[in-house]
């Protein structure tokens, strides 16, 4: 439960959306995207601006004549492709009169949400906000997240226990739970980690290497070691360490993607998560009602969805998904080594807990390994604790500046 249980929608989901990183199935890397994420190697110095997709948005349909297929757990990427295809038939058979085809839709959702993405124009835009069936039409936006720092190597570095994984009291043992990782990918060979290769999928499009879920970046693999590093003498230990992870990628090598792709990679999750297993989502940026929603809806699932509370210094309420709030939804803040609030971190009623977000040394790209900051940390160290059920706490974080000390999240 947050600070407080009322979700403060203080902006309409159509503003400006800039994600802590996020990238669609239809954009392409060599597009000029611009952007607002938060991969934290200096947060201080990272400046971040978001931009519309010209003519393209999210909509969220009502079944009102039941169309909708009745939607259950897949157990493969492609068995989750197929339901997807046939139920985005029946949005091109839906309305098809208002010229809307296949060509159009860039993605589509069943499960977190019912609803699609597409490219229209002004005619038809207007056409759905009058249409029944819809019950939401939001812009489009993309993300870049700032360039990262390279990592420091291979596979045959010492061992370290990290400052954080000790401090929540992990370190000891694998879950039998999944985690998700919801970011830029995991490196799928990586020797520190036990990833799931036939799960992982990439909601990218355009050049080869986009659909790979292969880590081009290095933040999600650094999120994926701080939850489970394996325990094996080389690199990191996590506080899940070994325990299985499963890329869902929805950044490219820079970092930049979009709300739609996000939502696709929520709905993924929805589609093959298991009650107990966790969602990270170490992303966020301005407002989103069709992201929150997805969020939310994903949860009731049984999964847990674990946010980073943002990297702005300002009240999480202003960003989505951290605002998000629901059953099995988690808002993460960051501290450092002496449990003192992190500058940069968002604060306020949507934050659920604290956790170690300073100076984190995990897995990196490639093999490697590196040490960067945000709450985008933070977040990982609470994802690998809940991967054992319902927390506990350990004390609460000095200086938060909205004056109610978050509680440090522990085993």
């Amino acid at each position: 439960m947050k600070k407080s249980s009322i979700l403060k929608y203080a902006l309409c989901g159509s503003l400006a959306v800039a994600m802590i990183g996020c990238e669609t199935e239809a954009l392409d890397e060599t597009a000029p995207l611009t952007e607002n994420v938060t991969v934290e190697v200096q947060v201080e110095n990272s400046e971040w601006t978001s931009q519309a997709i010209p003519g393209r948005y999210i909509i969220e349909y009502n079944d009102v004549n039941g169309r909708m297929p009745a939607v259950t757990k897949v157990e493969s990427a492609q068995e989750y492709k197929n339901q997807i295809a046939a139920i985005q038939n029946i949005f091109v058979d839906d309305f098809k009169s208002m010229g809307i085809t296949d060509a159009n839709i860039t993605a589509s959702y069943g499960y977190a949400l019912q609803g699609f993405t597409a490219d229209l124009t002004k005619n038809q835009v207007e056409l759905l906000q009058k249409d029944a069936r819809i019950k939401n039409i939001e812009q489009d936006y993309t993300i870049r997240m700032g360039k990262p720092g390279g990592g420091n190597g291979g596979g045959d570095d010492p061992q370290q226990t990290p400052y954080g994984t000790t401090r929540v009291g992990g370190g000891t043992s694998a879950s039998s739970n999944t985690a998700w990782v919801i970011d830029s990918g995991i490196d799928q060979d990586h020797p520190d980690l036990n990833v799931d290769t036939a799960r992982s999928i990439s909601f990218l499009s355009g050049s080869p290497s986009n659909q790979s879920p292969d880590d081009q970046n290095g933040h999600g693999t650094h999120v994926a070691g701080t939850i489970a590093a394996i325990d094996n003498n080389i690199g990191s230990i996590g506080v899940a360490p070994g325990t299985t992870v499963v890329a869902v990628r929805v950044l490219d090598r820079r970092g930049s993607g979009s709300n739609s792709g996000v939502i696709a990679g929520v709905d993924y999750v929805a589609a093959n998560g298991s009650n107990g297993d966790v969602a990270n989502m170490s992303l966020g940026g301005g407002v989103s009602t069709a992201l929150d929603n997805a969020v939310i809806s994903a949860a009731s699932t049984g999964v847990k969805f674990v946010l980073a509370a943002g990297n702005e210094s300002q009240d999480a309420n202003n960003s989505s998904p951290a605002r998000a709030n629901g059953p099995n939804v988690y808002t993460i803040s960051a501290m450092d080594i002496n449990d003192n609030f992190a500058s940069f971190s968002n604060f306020g009623s949507p934050v659920d807990y604290c956790a170690p977000g300073v100076a984190v040394f995990s897995t990196w790209k490639s093999g490697g390994y590196n040490t960067i900051s945000g709450t985008s940390m933070a977040a990982p160290h609470a994802a690998g604790v809940l991967l054992f059920g319902n927390p506990s706490t350990d004390g609460t974080v000095n200086n938060d500046p909205d004056g109610s000390p978050d509680a440090i999240i522990h085993l």
